[in-house]
Formats: C-alpha cells, structure tokens, sequence
C-alpha cells in the first residue's frame, strides 16, 4: 500500500501533552519525549507551558510539515532495542481519547493517556508526527449527542397538556356562582384560565384539552373567543378542545367526575386517539393557580431523569401547609413520603430540610415544608396504566394515586421558586389582585417575552377626570369622573362618579356598556345604573360584573364581621371581605 507522510500538530490531551502519528493505517498516540526538541520549543512558544488539560475552547493545533529528524535514518545505529520499542510503541492503537478515565468510559473507551517514557521513534521512511487535541473529535461528537439529547428532551410536540377546570368552586363563592372557577377574571382583565393557557402557549405546547363540569357556560364562551385558533395565533396542528362532563351508557357512565384522577379517566379514550400516537407525556395543570413557568423545563427536566410522574413543587412555611399536598424527597430528588393536607401530627410529621431544594439555612427554616403545585407530568403509558388498571377506583390524583405510587413508581419533584399563588377561596383570590398592583408587584401580567393572552375586546382607553390614582389597576374602557382610588384593581367597563372613595377593592368590571341616554332614564326614575354612584366609599371589598352601586353607599365592615349571607341585600361577607353580588343592586344610602 503506498506511504504517506503527515503533518506535525502538538495539543494537549486528558492532562498530559501527547503526539498523534498520523499512518496511512491507524492513528497512535505518542508520549512527549518522542517529539523532537525544535518541535517542543515551538509549541511552548505556543500555548505558553506544557501539560494541562483541554477543552472544546482551547487553541486549535498548529499543522507543521516536517520529517521526524532532518538527515539519513539511524536505526541500524541505535540496534534492535530501538526497534522493539518502535514495535511496542506502533502497537499503541488509540480508539478515543477522553480527557479523563471518566470521559474516556462515556466516550467509548481506549487509551485516554499513557505515561511519558525515554521511547524514541526513527525509521528508514520519513515519519511525519502531528501534535492535536486527541479529544477534539470524540468530544465534539459528545455534545452533538448532548445537544440532541435536550433538544429531544424539550419536544414539546409529544406533550398534550390537560386543565382542570371542573371543581365547583365552593371556598370562592359567591364569585362562582355563576360561572366556572377558571372563569373567574383577574388582574382587571383576564381570567384565571388565561393563566395556564399562556403558559402553555409560551412553553410551545399547542395540544390542549379543558375539562369542564359545573358553570362552564361562560368559560366556554372566553375559551372560544380568545384561543380560536382559526382566527389568532399560529398553532400549526395544534388544538385547544373544551370537554365537558358526560354520561354514558351503563351505571359508571351515569357519575359526574368525582375528583382530579376521575375526570381523566374518564376521558382516557382521547389518548387513543389518533391524534395521540405521538405523544409521550401528559402535562395536568389546575385551572386556579396564578404564575408564570416555562412548562418545558419541567418536561425537560421529567424525561433528563427518567421519571415515570413528576410533580411540581416548592418550599412553604406551616401557616399555609395544612392546605396543601406535603412531600418529602431524598438527596436525588424522588419522592419518597406525600400526604395530602395533613394535619396536627401528621402535618408535623412533614416538616423536612429544604435546605435540599437550595434555600439558605435561613430560608430552610422559615419554609420547612415542600408543597406540591397540584402541577404533574405522567409518561402517557404510565398514567393510562395507573388510571385503568392499577388504581381504577381511585378519584383523587394528590389524595390517592400518587401517594401509592411513590412506593414502585420514580416519582420526582422538580422546584419551582418562583411567584405562585392557589386562587383557591376568596381571602387569596383578593389579595393576589391586590398584590398585582404593589410597588413592585410580586407578579406582573406585564412581560413581553411571555405575555399572557386572553380575549380581545377592542375597547377605547379609559377617561380619567379629576381623579387622583394611587398603587392601582385601571383597564381599558374605564370612565372615572373626580374620584379618589388607592390600592385597587379596576375592571373593564367599569364606572366610578364623582366624590367616590376606593380603597383596597377589587373591581370586576362589566360585560356591556349602558348609554348616557340610558343612564339618564335610569336615575330619572330612581334606579341604580351600573357602575358606582357619587359621594360613596368603598373599602376592602370585591364587586363583581355589572353591579349597581347607588349614591351615599358604605361599604367598610365597620364591625369587622367574618361570615354573612346577605344574598337578599346583594351582598356576601367572606373572611371580613364584602363580596357584591353578580347584576346586584345596592340601594342608595346603604351602609355595610
């Protein structure tokens, strides 16, 4: 086979400086000592010192062509000893080289490295040696499979994410008594619902199923308006389906969904589906949480570690944790205990160090408690096998299937130290809207990169007349004539008149306009047009869609009253807060 000569390239390689010997048969790794000195002094000059290990960023290797010792070869001087070490050093064939014994056995194997010795290499041809990075290629080749490997980690094509929207609600009444919890507004414009649909948007995951059972008429009707994917943002083959509650044929088709685990099964033939082949993984999300999270790096994070559930978390202190599902977890992450709100010992029996998650000792002992968002990824086999086979009774994902789980399923939590609040009863549900308009608010609907959508209205900018605003929301399409409002969140639509005092309310707004010819007609005949009516003051109160709020009205809890059913008067009192009814009126001069 005819010879060939090759350059001369010097590198480092897995801590010590080695020579590669390009043959026309197989590559060899060379110890230092056979490069001839000229060659040494240069590289020298090159990389500043001899010896340390190399990275992807070190400097390339220099090519110099040259033969191995200028002059005739001395291998007839230097006798058979010289020979056997150049068969001994020929039969080094290099596989890969790792920069180290841990790289070498991720990368495939072979000589990683090897002890410099006194060898010398002459031969009647003219060998030419090149120095060079022994690891560019594997390693190189290493992170083309790592980048691949998190890119297939992050294909957010083989999720669907499923919400859950069909609890009744019963801790946020009144504000649910007509319409579904995630149809509840927010922040002045949206609904609890826009909230994981966002997120789901920005996250990539453009497969959506709603489930809904109880009041869901209004929900329906946003969802259609505001993630009509016909008409709004690209979704490719994406789909957002509302599905509601059913009965079908026989005695367990006659049940309404009776928890969490329940409503999915009973809509598990969808993942048979067609257009199901594809997926891998099944994102559950609550329809009542208020936060901003890329879901794909908790996928990411789910697949990376070989996790058949995962669950959400973060670290919370013990005013809140009997509210929420507990867990502790080992040094890797697994779930190894879950109770679902315990209490007293049981609670106390939860407490961890959430030193773990990260936090400070300070932190740790503030929040001792890791609480589960009610946020979960499920392999697609493993959920359907859980719900059909394994638990087909079970009701409740928090209170029954993962905490049997945990014991023969890697179940993993993945932190979330981020803003995070369950919209769950109405003392959170106020003072979440009220937290929005805090200097700086603790979460903000305002982010370009990940904005939060919700139906379109095409209303004008609110007029403002007279007025002095403090730490407020104002949305659009809003008249304000000659008011004072500190600490407030105002809706859509809404109307406040002259000499009107808010503070620490929590307007919803209205779904329609009245004209001032009908507005005039209204007070001519002594009624209460929507909106609220001048010299009235209102304090910590939360007044739903389209109320009436006549003139000389207080609204305060002077008397610091805790529970009332006012229905017939228009009005609620939940936890010291006035809930004003949906389409109620509040009579001129009335005092709350």
């Amino acid at each position: 086979m005819p010879h060939r000569s090759a350059g001369r390239r010097r590198g480092f390689v897995g801590g010590g400086f080695f020579c590669v010997v390009s043959s026309p048969l197989r590559p060899y790794l060379l110890p230092l000592s056979t490069v001839p000195r000229r060659a040494l002094l240069e590289s020298f000059k090159t990389h500043g010192e001899l010896g340390g290990a190399t990275t992807a960023a070190s400097p390339p290797a220099i090519a110099e062509e040259g033969s191995a010792r200028d002059g005739g070869s001395d291998l007839g001087r230097r006798g058979p000893a010289a020979s056997r070490r150049r068969s001994a050093m020929m039969n080094l064939r290099v596989a890969t080289a790792a920069p180290s014994a841990a790289g070498a056995r991720v990368l495939g194997g072979g000589v990683a490295r090897v002890p410099p010795r006194p060898w010398a290499l002459r031969g009647r041809r003219r060998l030419s040696v090149r120095m060079s990075v022994a690891t560019t290629e594997a390693a190189a080749a290493a992170v083309g499979a790592s980048e691949d490997e998190a890119l297939e980690a992050r294909n957010s094509k083989t999720v669907v994410a499923v919400i859950l929207g069909g609890g009744a609600g019963t801790r946020l009444f009144p504000l649910t008594k007509r319409r579904a919890k995630p149809a509840v507004p927010i922040g002045g414009a949206y609904r609890l619902i826009d909230v994981p649909m966002s997120n789901c948007i920005n996250s990539g995951i453009n497969k959506v199923y709603i489930l809904t059972q109880f009041n869901s008429a209004s929900l329906n009707r946003h969802l259609s308006r505001a993630y009509d994917f016909s008409n709004g943002v690209a979704y490719g083959d994406g789909f957002v389906e509302v599905l509601a509650a059913t009965q079908r044929p026989g005695t367990e088709g006659k049940r309404w969904f009776q928890g969490t685990a329940d409503a999915v099964r009973q809509f598990d033939w969808l993942f048979d589906d067609a257009r199901a082949k594809d997926i891998e993984d099944v994102l559950i999300l609550s329809g009542d949480h208020l936060y901003r999270m890329d879901y794909m790096d908790f996928v990411q994070s789910h697949r990376q570690r070989g996790a058949g559930i995962s669950i959400c978390c973060l670290p919370i202190d013990g005013s809140r944790a009997s509210d929420f599902g507990l867990m502790k977890i080992d040094d890797t992450g697994r779930i190894v205990s879950f109770s679902e709100k315990p209490k007293g010992d049981d609670l106390k029996a939860m407490q961890v160090d959430t030193t773990v998650l990260g936090l400070s000792k300070e932190e740790a002992e503030q929040k001792p408690y890791i609480a589960s968002m009610g946020v979960y990824i499920f392999k697609k086999d493993i959920l359907l096998n859980l719900l059909r086979w394994r638990f087909p009774t079970a009701n409740d994902f928090g209170s029954e299937i993962i905490p049997a789980s945990a014991k023969e399923i890697n179940v993993k939590a993945y932190l979330f130290n981020d803003y995070w609040e369950d919209i769950g009863t109405i003392k959170s549900f106020f003072e979440a809207n009220l937290a929005l308009a805090e200097q700086p608010p603790r979460f903000s609907f305002y982010d370009d990169d990940k904005p939060m959508y919700t139906s379109r209205r095409n209303l004008p900018p609110s007029m403002v007349n007279n007025s002095k605003i403090t730490d407020s929301i104002i949305s659009h399409g809003c008249f304000l004539d000659d008011c004072r409002i500190e600490h407030s969140v105002v809706g859509v639509r809404s109307r406040i008149g002259s000499n009107v005092y808010l503070k620490d309310t929590v307007m919803l707004g209205a779904d329609y306009y009245e004209t001032d010819p009908e507005r005039g007609q209204l007070l001519a005949e002594g009624k209460v047009p929507i909106g609220i009516g001048e010299n009235t003051t209102i304090q910590k109160c939360i007044i739903d869609k389209n109320a009436r709020i006549g003139k000389n009205v207080t609204i305060s809890n002077a008397e610091g009253v805790e529970e009332a059913d006012r229905t017939s008067e228009g009005f609620y009192i939940r936890s010291g807060i006035t809930v004003v009814l949906k389409n109620s009126i509040i009579a001129d001069g009335l005092v709350i």
